[in-house]
């Protein structure tokens, strides 16, 4: 009796088994085509995903390390793979940053002077900017009147040979051969130190030409259009055409007095530059300046007139 009924135990148990195993593989089965029926209502991109997700989850199950989103892109970054390509638009960028940042830094320099200045002294910048254009106005103006001259006048011959003469008067000031007088400044420059250099006196004709200057003196020479200065020989003492000129060096200029002088004292111009080297600039005016150093007349060796 106790056999039989360790039999019917035994095949209790083994039938339920084989239910839990029968009804485990159904429950498998269903499980896959579950998932089976989710992939082919999910998109193809979260496919993708799934299936790239298994062969890592197979590497981490056999006991390999699996890699963390910022260990893959360290990964990915470093060592860094630059092609040629690349490292020409680079060096090319930079060469491109480079010229624009000196190009700033110059537009800088070149302010600073004024940004510094007072705002008379920006004032009457302004006011000598505006004289130079009425100046060059009223020379066009005289031109044009001269042309009118020569078209309406009855005797254009007498005409043009009276504004030829006057061409000629013109043109020996400039040149330096004939003598001229009118208003303008003197400047005096005292170098105890003999520090002043042959380009900061260049500075001060440039300067002076530039403010509507007609004839420049600088002790016993005629400046003109060819001059050039430099330092003497031994290093003392400057040279103007070759000339050797001694202290103090004097400028007699012919021009307009309001335009000169002014033109002379703006920040960072001539008179402060030439004082930072610790030398003493006076600046007169004067209705009455005489200029009378004289040039020869050089006649030039290839230049012929085209007319």
């Amino acid at each position: 009796m106790n056999a039989e009924h360790g039999e019917n135990a035994g095949s209790a148990e083994n039938a339920e088994s084989a239910e839990n195993a029968e009804s485990a593989g159904g429950r498998e089965a269903a499980g896959h085509a579950h998932a089976h029926r989710l992939r082919k209502e999910l998109p193809a991109e979260v496919t993708r995903a799934a299936e790239d997700a298994e062969p890592e989850q197979a590497q981490a199950q056999d006991g390999e390390p699996r890699l963390t989103g910022r260990q893959r892109l360290v990964k990915g970054l470093w060592p860094p793979r630059v092609s040629r390509a690349q490292l020409t638009v680079a060096v090319l960028l930079f060469v491109l940053g480079l010229g624009l940042a000196i190009q700033v830094r110059s537009n800088s320099d070149d302010n600073s002077a004024l940004r510094g200045a007072r705002q008379e002294d920006l004032v009457r910048i302004l006011d000598e900017l505006d004289d130079r254009t009425q100046r060059l106005e009223d020379e066009k103006q005289g031109l044009e009147d001269q042309r009118t001259e020569l078209e309406n006048s009855s005797d254009q011959a007498e005409e043009a040979r009276k504004q030829t003469v006057e061409k000629e008067r013109q043109l020996g000031i400039l040149a330096g051969t004939v003598a001229a007088q009118g208003p303008g400044i003197t400047m005096t420059v005292t170098d105890a130190k003999g520090a002043v250099e042959a380009d900061m006196l260049l500075d001060a004709v440039q300067e002076l030409r530039a403010a509507g200057a007609e004839a420049i003196q600088v002790n016993d020479v005629r400046v003109v259009a060819n001059t050039y200065l430099t330092d003497a020989s031994g290093g003392k003492g400057i040279s103007v055409d070759g000339h050797k000129i001694g202290q103090p060096y004097v400028f007699k200029v012919i021009g307009k007095p309001q335009d000169l002088e002014p033109a002379l004292n703006i920040p960072g111009g001539v008179v402060q530059t030439l004082e930072k080297e610790q030398a003493t600039v006076a600046v007169s005016r004067s209705q009455r300046i005489v200029v009378d150093a004289l040039r020869t007349a050089k006649r030039p060796d290839y230049a012929r007139s085209s007319s």
